[in-house]
């Protein structure tokens, strides 16, 4: 019966992994990321966990006359805050993973 024993060894480290990546991703959604554009005139802060928590915007870069300017810059904080919160996800993450063949997990 030493097979049942590695299995409950196993199970036991599974379950053990499993409460770590639940308080890691808990963790990730209290992170706080920063993406900017146009020189911090526009910024977005987005959780670890990839909610657009806020949008900051510098008054002067609002002009009527050039919506479409506004519209790039809160695309572009956007992306440059969600990449952040990408690689965080990815490194935090990555370490239960590491070893392991699943693509695509996180």
């Amino acid at each position: 019966m030493r097979g049942m024993g590695n299995m409950q060894g196993m199970m036991k480290q599974m379950q053990k992994m499993q409460k770590q990546m639940a308080e890691a991703q808990e963790e990730l959604g209290e992170k706080r990321l920063e993406g900017a554009a146009g020189g911090g005139m526009v910024k977005v802060i987005v959780s670890g966990d990839k909610q657009v928590l806020e949008v900051i915007m510098d008054p002067s870069v609002v002009d009527p006359e050039d919506v479409e300017m506004l519209q790039d810059l809160i695309v572009i904080a956007t992306n440059e805050a969600m990449a952040r919160a990408e690689e965080l996800t990815n490194s935090t993450m990555g370490q239960f993973t590491k070893g392991l063949n699943l693509p695509g997990m996180f």
